[in-house]
């Protein structure tokens, strides 16, 4: 990872633009709708560490070397981040690029290497994430103290998550109704949670993109994975906290053991087991064996 991602948040923050042209208003457009308070400057202004005072993140555009070199120093002298436009060396982040969707945000960058290559890359992305995930976000969030306290054990709380996200109240968030998406999440945490685990085995691929999109999503969201160190499958699509478990490890009642616990138990296998895969639902919980998609 030449970059590491990082999100501010910004109510009741500052963010300085320094400079004008096409490169400020792009800047500045990036903060549309935002909780952050945008300060536009130019000229001696952007020269002065006082102008940066308090700042959160700093952005300089313009044509002149010289002025860009100054607002820079400016702003460190002041301790505020600072980016310049089309100008790396002086930069101390990149700005990514940016897809916005109110709470949910996502961004690709190319630790300023080749930022078009992000642009494209974000449109390719944006168009899996719907306009009304943003709402299912702001829901999860005014409700995430009651949610903690009804459920304070991490396994029991991401699999009553998991639900949410399937169940009604995401789907009245995303089409806009949240009186009924509050009610009905309300409602959900009121009445408890029995956690449902499963056991899910996937067989690898020749290669990773040729695994199916419910593969990909299932192995996002495992609790544990089972697989080789080296598995491309694993690396590619789990999350890091995902708990590993080595193959040689990995018993039949241990992996039912967790599935009753409501956790999402991830198998990643290169051959055909049956018997394995038998033995595990022997033990009465829920099995599911996904295959990749066949080479074109």
């Amino acid at each position: 990872m030449e970059a590491f991602p990082a999100f501010f948040p910004l109510r009741g923050k500052r963010v300085v633009i320094a400079g004008e042209g096409d490169g400020a208003r792009a800047k500045a457009r990036l903060f549309d709708g935002s909780p952050a308070e945008v300060s536009l400057v130019d000229g001696e202004a952007a020269a002065r560490p006082a102008t940066y005072a308090g700042a959160l993140l700093a952005f300089v555009a313009g044509a002149d070397a010289d002025f860009r070199r100054a607002a820079a120093a400016a702003a460190r002298a002041a301790h505020v981040p600072v980016n310049v436009v089309d100008d790396p060396a002086l930069c101390d982040f990149h700005t990514p690029a940016v897809i916005d969707r109110g709470q949910v945000v996502a961004a690709v960058g190319t630790a300023g290497a080749a930022p078009l290559l992000a642009a494209l890359l974000r449109n390719d992305i944006e168009a899996r994430i719907p306009q009304g995930a943003g709402r299912i976000a702001a829901l999860l969030g005014a409700r995430r103290e009651a949610v903690r306290e009804a459920f304070p054990d991490m396994t029991q709380r991401r699999a009553f998550l998991r639900s949410v996200l399937e169940g009604p109240a995401a789907r009245s968030a995303m089409a806009g109704d949240m009186a009924l998406a509050s009610r009905l999440l309300d409602e959900a945490v009121a009445a408890g949670f029995s956690a449902v685990g499963r056991v899910t085995f996937i067989h690898s691929a020749e290669a990773p993109d040729l695994i199916c999109l419910r593969a990909a999503r299932v192995l996002a969201e495992a609790d544990v994975i089972v697989a080789a160190d080296d598995e491309g499958l694993a690396a590619t699509y789990a999350r890091r906290e995902a708990r590993r478990i080595a193959p040689a490890a990995a018993s039949a009642a241990e992996l039912a053991e967790l599935a009753r616990g409501g956790q999402q138990v991830v198998v990643v296998v290169a051959d055909e087991d049956a018997e394995f895969s038998a033995a595990v639902r022997d033990f009465g919980v829920a099995v599911e064996i996904l295959r990749p998609a066949p080479a074109p």
